[in-house]
């Protein structure tokens, strides 16, 4: 059993207003403990937030003036969700001794296969195996922008690996690709669009066979609590207990949706602006959870029952008109070109 600070156990979570964030504010809250959540503008949190109690503050994450402010005289977890750089590892590196549990959230993207390729590369990587947390990673840092498929990794490498030789008990999280209510993107929106429009087909590349393992915000919430609990420096994976294909994943929105569709799988040899989405590997990507349940992590549940929230919130959204889902529509084009489905099945190609 955990032993914290106070009689309550206090929480700061860095960029607490996404799915990660949001999700572990939830879990921590109905659990007793007084979560602090920073960000931007407090617009963003979650409404059912409030009412559980969550407190916020308005925190750039390079003010480190703000953070040291917020963390006081210390806490029992320092959640950092928006740690990307060496820069942003080093602005929390001076807090350490005050925070009893720190936990960064990283991602799979670090990985490299025995070519070097990564899940950003051009050239897809092939792993033989489920990724374990001793797969060799990219090298640190570079001159690529952080946000750029070439440098993300590289710059999340680089944030891991001043927190881990700092000497404290630092969980760094490695999850694959996250779902939750308030996820950015949404990436389920491609079939639950499809789906509210009543599309008559669905089509998918490679078959739908694509593999790149989905990571709940729920299931996450999970294992960041207990890192919490037993504070120690290490490299978790963090990913549901399944690893759906793009052709299970797009059964599960139709049916949540209610809906039924034809299902067109497409061959390897496709255009490839048909059938896209967001889970389309030519090889698949799937994490190793063992060390994890090692430790005691046991998942909420499984890729269909834990993507439900983030359904219901998708079409709620949806119904509500234009937001979240607009501003990203520069990610979902791709995926969304009815006009280009059209023509292809009007060719009499199903």
């Amino acid at each position: 059993m955990a032993r914290y600070r106070g009689p309550v156990p206090e929480a700061l979570i860095l960029g607490g207003t996404g799915a990660i964030g949001t999700e572990v504010a939830r879990r921590l809250l109905t659990d007793g403990w007084k979560v602090t959540v920073t960000g931007r503008d407090a617009a963003h949190l979650d409404a059912p937030l409030l009412e559980l109690g969550v407190q916020f503050r308005a925190v750039d994450r390079a003010d480190r003036k703000a953070i040291a402010a917020a963390v006081g005289r210390g806490v029992d977890l320092l959640l950092d969700c928006i740690c990307f750089t060496a820069a942003d590892a080093e602005t929390i590196l001076p807090l350490l001794p005050l925070v009893a549990s720190p936990v960064m959230i990283s991602s799979k993207a670090v990985y490299i296969d025995t070519q070097g390729r990564h899940s950003n590369s051009d050239e897809p990587a092939f792993f033989k195996r489920p990724i374990r947390e001793d797969q060799p990673t990219l090298p640190p840092g570079g001159s690529w922008p952080k946000d750029s498929s070439e440098g993300y990794g590289r710059h999340k490498v680089a944030a891991e690996r001043i927190l881990l030789e700092s000497g404290a008990p630092v969980s760094v999280l490695r999850p694959s690709k996250v779902h939750g209510r308030r996820a950015r993107p949404p990436r389920e929106w491609v079939f639950v669009k499809r789906a509210l429009d009543r599309r008559p087909c669905v089509l998918l590349a490679r078959r739908g066979r694509g593999v790149d393992q989905p990571s709940s915000a729920a299931n996450l919430a999970a294992l960041v609590q207990l890192a919490a609990e037993t504070p120690a420096p290490r490299v978790l994976n963090a990913a549901d207990p399944d690893a759906p294909d793009a052709l299970q994943i797009s059964r599960v929105v139709a049916a949540h949706l209610g809906h039924r569709w034809e299902e067109v799988l497409l061959p390897d040899g496709a255009a490839p602006q048909l059938g896209d989405h967001p889970w389309n590997r030519r090889f698949p990507i799937v994490l190793d959870m063992s060390a994890a349940e090692l430790l005691g992590y046991r998942p909420v549940g499984d890729y269909a029952s834990t993507v439900a929230e983030e359904l219901g919130w998708l079409t709620d959204l949806a119904r509500s008109g234009p937001g979240l889902l607009e501003s990203q529509g520069s990610y979902f084009s791709r995926y969304l070109d009815y006009e280009a489905e059209d023509r292809f099945l009007g060719q009499g190609a199903v």
